[in-house]
């Protein structure tokens, strides 16, 4: 499992190559032994997607009447919705660039995509904690929710711009199937399985 100091190394460049600047390729591997380490991501995300788990749980409760009691089964179901929500755009990527004769793209794709997961799952988390404590700053939270979407769809689109050799239409592609696939799945997924809040 990759250290701190080596997701650090990661993250640095992705922050360099969301500013167009070609030596955040220094920083990454981007090769298919670097794809497969990037699902590393998905660890390092647990600490952030439990706290979100609770908050779900939370707000599951809160529409629920007095006595009601949830066991292990909702936690589990959570589990199956981040992970299908996780892989279910790498899946239709990974089709799309096969497709299309561009499969060379997929590792970068595949690793810029689950590597940049990590700052923001932990940025949406504390915006979650910001809520449970202070519960009136509901309007603020939209807001820098609001902000975290943008800053994240604008990193996605300047680095996937760079792996796609400057090609526009595929970089804007990609972000688009690697963003909204994933919050359609997991919003039909939560009603499938009876855990969407009240």
């Amino acid at each position: 499992m990759p250290g701190i100091d080596e997701v650090r190394f990661y993250l640095r460049g992705l922050v360099l190559l969301a500013r167009h600047d070609p030596q955040g390729f220094r920083f990454l591997d981007l090769t298919d032994r670097g794809m497969m380490r990037s699902f590393w991501a998905i660890v390092w995300c647990l600490p952030a997607m439990i706290i979100s788990w609770l908050w779900r749980r939370m707000l599951f409760m809160d529409g629920m009447p007095d006595g009601f009691r949830l066991g292990w089964i909702f936690y589990f179901r959570l589990g199956l919705v981040e992970a299908a929500s996780w892989i279910f755009p790498l899946v239709i990527v990974g089709l799309m660039l096969f497709a299309l004769g561009a499969s060379r793209f997929l590792p970068a794709v595949v690793t810029i995509n689950n590597w940049l997961a990590v700052p923001f799952s932990y940025a949406y988390t504390a915006l979650l904690i910001l809520l449970v404590f202070v519960p009136g700053a509901v309007g603020l939270v939209s807001l820098l929710q609001l902000v975290l979407v943008l800053m994240l769809v604008t990193m996605l689109f300047r680095i996937l711009y760079i792996i796609c050799e400057k090609q526009n239409l595929m970089a804007g592609t990609l972000t688009m199937l690697l963003l909204v696939p994933s919050l359609l799945l997991a919003d039909w997924l939560q009603r499938f399985l009876g855990i969407y809040p009240l």
